[in-house]
């Protein structure tokens, strides 16, 4: 991304699970929005509804929305939630 400096690679393994490693100049130590080292972890769902349902199950069962659901600019639609222990977790769909 020009504009941040955000690089993303893929690594995808052979069953199709794929891990993200994401760098960014402006990412800070310790516990920020843009702090280095583990960021979240991401479930791709089957649908849009999938997406709708686990969100909404997430947060009846304690969990807090953080954003979305929404259309993200490169064409996801993912929400985010934060678990009790303050991890992010991320719901995605890709036509």
């Amino acid at each position: 991304n020009p504009r941040t400096g955000l690089r993303t690679y893929f690594l995808t393994f052979d069953d199709g699970a794929r891990i993200e490693l994401m760098q960014r100049p402006d990412a800070l130590p310790g516990d920020t929005a843009l702090r280095e080292g583990w960021a979240h972890l991401c479930f791709a769902v089957e649908s849009r509804a999938a997406v709708d349902a686990a969100t909404a199950r997430l947060c009846a069962a304690g969990c807090t929305l953080e954003s979305g659901p929404r259309v993200t600019g490169d064409g996801y639609y993912e929400s985010a939630v934060g678990d009790p222990d303050g991890n992010l977790v991320e719901l995605v769909y890709k036509a």
